[in-house]
């Protein structure tokens, strides 16, 4: 599972970096989840939940 988290990760900072050069009106909305998945992702550590 931390894998698949990693990996996750990993495709929304490209899609990011792609979306912000390429089309720079998506690459927000692309920002947007990364920082919500990050937000999840420091929640369930600091809670101590599996991720």
């Amino acid at each position: 599972m931390k894998d698949l988290i990693w990996l996750i990760i990993v495709l929304l900072v490209i899609g990011w970096l792609i979306g912000y050069f390429a089309f720079p009106d998506l690459g927000s909305i692309i920002h947007i989840l990364i920082v919500v998945a990050v937000i999840l992702i420091l929640y369930k550590l600091l809670t101590g939940r599996k991720l």
